[in-house]
């Protein structure tokens, strides 16, 4: 509904020791083909999803709803296949033929800095919206653009720098949260968020909605807000 900020689940698989990649060019798969056709139901439930630009140029993810019976129900509703296709930048130094602007037929908007906003249009503005997200990007200012937009479920798929922004900001209502069974023991490697000051702490906890084995990795979901809908 316009006017009021979407619905913000956020999405992350991690190994035991809180790694979301190692340190290699090659992605790692920390999550199984069950739980990716979870994480494809999610995505086919939300009406946009939102990765940083490090997600775009590091792991040049398309986006989509794969599984064709996710997008049969999507089209049974009167949506497009996929969720409109979202990303932050403070830099715009985005690449147009990356596989988040050139593959399936889903809008995509990119908010990038105010500095860097007619640069971003010139490259990437027969591609994309480039819309103005502040000086620095600001998550509430992003979420009230896409509210605008019609934007009523926003699912946040990282990196860890975008994940700490908006749990900081106190902006996500639901943490989706895969534990891989093994350790990557890589201080190079990223993890899921950095230091940070956080709204859920010793003295203010986090509520568990749900834990459920998905083969051999754990799925904890956490309501970070009351809008959080445990069932």
């Amino acid at each position: 509904m316009p006017g009021r900020r979407p619905y913000v689940l956020l999405s992350c698989a991690m190994s035991i020791d809180g790694y979301i990649d190692d340190a290699t060019d090659e992605r790692l798969m920390l999550s199984n083909d069950s739980d990716l056709d979870r994480v494809d139901a999610v995505r086919a439930a939300a009406d946009a999803i939102l990765v940083g630009a490090v997600t775009v140029r590091r792991d040049d993810p398309r986006l989509l709803v794969r599984s064709p019976r996710h997008r049969e129900r999507r089209a049974a509703r009167g949506l497009p296949p996929s969720p409109v296709k979202v990303t932050v930048t403070g830099s715009g130094d985005l690449d147009p033929a990356a596989r988040f602007f050139t593959v399936g037929d889903a809008d995509k908007i990119v908010y990038c800095a105010t500095a860097v906003l007619e640069k971003t249009r010139e490259r990437l503005g027969h591609l994309a919206a480039v819309v103005d997200g502040g000086d620095p990007i600001d998550p509430h200012r992003v979420l009230a653009d896409l509210a605008e937009r019609g934007i009523g479920r926003l699912m946040v798929e990282g990196g860890a720098s975008v994940h700490a922004q908006f749990l900081a900001a106190e902006l996500a209502d639901e943490l989706h949260l895969v534990l891989a069974p093994f350790f990557v023991g890589d201080g190079r490697a990223p993890r899921f968020v950095g230091d940070g000051r956080f709204p859920w702490h010793p003295g203010r906890r986090a509520r568990v909605v749900e834990v459920r084995q998905i083969d051999d990795v754990v799925l904890v979901r956490y309501a970070l807000s009351p809008r959080c809908d445990a069932d």
